[in-house]
Protein backbone atom coordinates (compact mmCIF):
# COMPACT_ATOMS: atom_id res chain seq x y z
CA UNK A 1 0.00 0.00 0.00
CA UNK A 2 2.96 2.31 0.60
CA UNK A 3 3.88 2.08 -3.06
CA UNK A 4 0.98 4.30 -4.08
CA UNK A 5 2.53 7.19 -2.10
CA UNK A 6 5.67 6.83 -4.21
CA UNK A 7 4.19 5.87 -7.59
CA UNK A 8 1.55 8.61 -7.90
CA UNK A 9 3.90 11.52 -7.08
CA UNK A 10 6.52 9.87 -9.31
CA UNK A 11 4.07 9.80 -12.21
CA UNK A 12 3.06 13.41 -11.58
CA UNK A 13 6.75 14.38 -11.61
CA UNK A 14 7.33 12.46 -14.83
CA UNK A 15 4.43 14.26 -16.55
CA UNK A 16 5.63 17.65 -15.25
CA UNK A 17 9.19 17.00 -16.45
CA UNK A 18 7.94 15.88 -19.87
CA UNK A 19 5.84 19.03 -20.14
CA UNK A 20 8.90 21.13 -19.18
CA UNK A 21 10.85 19.40 -21.95
CA UNK A 22 8.12 20.26 -24.45
CA UNK A 23 8.02 23.91 -23.32
CA UNK A 24 11.80 24.28 -23.72
CA UNK A 25 11.78 22.45 -27.06
CA UNK A 26 9.01 24.63 -28.52
CA UNK A 27 10.67 27.79 -27.23
CA UNK A 28 13.96 26.83 -28.88
CA UNK A 29 12.18 25.95 -32.13
CA UNK A 30 10.44 29.32 -32.25
CA UNK A 31 13.67 31.15 -31.45
CA UNK A 32 15.58 29.30 -34.16
CA UNK A 33 12.86 30.01 -36.75
CA UNK A 34 12.75 33.70 -35.84
CA UNK A 35 16.56 34.06 -35.75
CA UNK A 36 17.25 32.14 -38.97
CA UNK A 37 16.51 35.16 -41.13
CA UNK A 38 14.53 33.00 -43.55
CA UNK A 39 11.01 34.11 -44.39
CA UNK A 40 8.52 33.11 -47.03
CA UNK A 41 5.03 34.03 -48.04
CA UNK A 42 2.67 31.37 -46.79
CA UNK A 43 -1.00 30.80 -47.25
CA UNK A 44 -3.56 29.74 -44.67
CA UNK A 45 -5.18 26.58 -46.05
CA UNK A 46 -7.50 25.82 -43.19
CA UNK A 47 -8.65 27.23 -39.88
CA UNK A 48 -10.48 25.22 -37.23
CA UNK A 49 -11.07 25.07 -33.50
CA UNK A 50 -10.96 22.33 -30.91
CA UNK A 51 -12.72 22.45 -27.56
CA UNK A 52 -11.89 20.75 -24.28
CA UNK A 53 -14.06 20.40 -21.21
CA UNK A 54 -17.69 21.31 -21.03
CA UNK A 55 -19.11 18.24 -19.33
CA UNK A 56 -21.66 19.40 -16.81
CA UNK A 57 -20.91 22.90 -15.56
CA UNK A 58 -17.15 22.76 -16.16
CA UNK A 59 -15.04 25.32 -17.96
CA UNK A 60 -14.74 25.04 -21.75
CA UNK A 61 -11.49 26.03 -23.46
CA UNK A 62 -11.25 26.57 -27.20
CA UNK A 63 -8.02 26.39 -29.19
CA UNK A 64 -7.69 27.96 -32.62
CA UNK A 65 -5.64 26.01 -35.18
CA UNK A 66 -4.30 27.12 -38.57
CA UNK A 67 -2.84 24.99 -41.35
CA UNK A 68 -0.29 26.87 -43.46
CA UNK A 69 1.62 26.04 -46.62
CA UNK A 70 4.70 27.76 -48.04
CA UNK A 71 7.63 27.13 -50.37
CA UNK A 72 11.18 27.24 -48.99
CA UNK A 73 13.98 29.08 -50.78
CA UNK A 74 15.15 25.79 -52.31
CA UNK A 75 11.70 24.97 -53.73
CA UNK A 76 10.35 22.49 -51.18
CA UNK A 77 6.66 22.72 -50.38
CA UNK A 78 6.06 22.65 -46.61
CA UNK A 79 2.72 22.37 -44.83
CA UNK A 80 2.42 22.80 -41.07
CA UNK A 81 -0.18 23.29 -38.40
CA UNK A 82 0.04 25.80 -35.61
CA UNK A 83 -2.06 26.52 -32.53
CA UNK A 84 -3.13 29.84 -31.05
CA UNK A 85 -2.77 31.94 -34.15
CA UNK A 86 -4.60 35.21 -34.64
CA UNK A 87 -8.35 34.92 -35.00
CA UNK A 88 -8.24 37.41 -37.86
CA UNK A 89 -6.31 35.01 -40.10
CA UNK A 90 -8.79 33.03 -42.17
CA UNK A 91 -8.56 30.51 -45.00
CA UNK A 92 -6.91 32.01 -48.07
CA UNK A 93 -5.01 34.75 -46.22
CA UNK A 94 -1.33 35.28 -46.94
CA UNK A 95 1.04 35.38 -43.96
CA UNK A 96 4.76 35.75 -43.36
CA UNK A 97 6.29 32.44 -42.34
CA UNK A 98 9.55 32.29 -40.39
CA UNK A 99 11.39 29.01 -40.85
CA UNK A 100 14.68 27.17 -40.41
CA UNK A 101 16.62 25.57 -43.20
CA UNK A 102 17.63 21.93 -43.28
CA UNK A 103 16.08 18.51 -43.52
CA UNK A 104 13.65 19.19 -40.65
CA UNK A 105 12.05 22.54 -41.38
CA UNK A 106 10.68 24.26 -38.29
CA UNK A 107 8.20 26.98 -39.23
CA UNK A 108 5.94 29.46 -37.51
CA UNK A 109 3.56 32.15 -38.65
CA UNK A 110 3.70 33.84 -35.24
CA UNK A 111 5.40 37.24 -35.32
CA UNK A 112 8.69 37.43 -33.43
CA UNK A 113 8.00 38.19 -29.80
CA UNK A 114 11.16 37.15 -28.02
CA UNK A 115 10.31 38.82 -24.71
CA UNK A 116 6.80 37.45 -24.53
CA UNK A 117 7.98 33.96 -25.46
CA UNK A 118 10.71 34.05 -22.81
CA UNK A 119 8.31 35.22 -20.08
CA UNK A 120 5.69 32.64 -21.03
CA UNK A 121 8.24 29.81 -21.10
CA UNK A 122 9.81 30.89 -17.83
CA UNK A 123 6.40 31.11 -16.16
CA UNK A 124 5.49 27.59 -17.29
CA UNK A 125 8.86 26.23 -16.16
CA UNK A 126 8.47 27.84 -12.72
CA UNK A 127 4.98 26.39 -12.37
CA UNK A 128 6.15 22.91 -13.40
CA UNK A 129 9.18 23.24 -11.13
CA UNK A 130 6.92 23.96 -8.16
CA UNK A 131 4.97 20.78 -8.95
CA UNK A 132 8.17 18.72 -9.06
CA UNK A 133 9.48 20.24 -5.81
CA UNK A 134 6.14 19.57 -4.11
CA UNK A 135 6.20 15.93 -5.25
CA UNK A 136 9.79 15.44 -4.09
CA UNK A 137 8.91 17.02 -0.74
CA UNK A 138 5.84 14.81 -0.42
CA UNK A 139 7.84 11.65 -1.13
CA UNK A 140 10.62 12.67 1.27
CA UNK A 141 8.16 13.55 4.04
CA UNK A 142 6.21 10.33 3.57
CA UNK A 143 9.40 8.26 3.53
CA UNK A 144 10.58 9.91 6.74
CA UNK A 145 7.28 9.53 8.59
CA UNK A 146 6.62 5.98 7.41
CA UNK A 147 10.10 4.82 8.41
CA UNK A 148 9.53 6.27 11.89
CA UNK A 149 6.31 4.28 12.26
CA UNK A 150 7.87 0.87 11.44
CA UNK A 151 8.43 -0.04 15.08
CA UNK A 152 5.07 1.24 16.35
CA UNK A 153 3.18 -2.04 16.00
CA UNK A 154 0.09 -1.00 14.10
Amino acid sequence: MDAIFYVVPGLIMAVALFMAYRVVRRSLQLRSAWNSGLTAEGRCLRMYTTTHGGSGDSHVSTTLHHVYEFTTHDGRLVRFEEEDGPGTTVEGDFVTVYYTDGSDVVATAHRPRHGRQAVTSLGMLVFLGVIVVFCVGFIATYAQTSSGMDGVGF
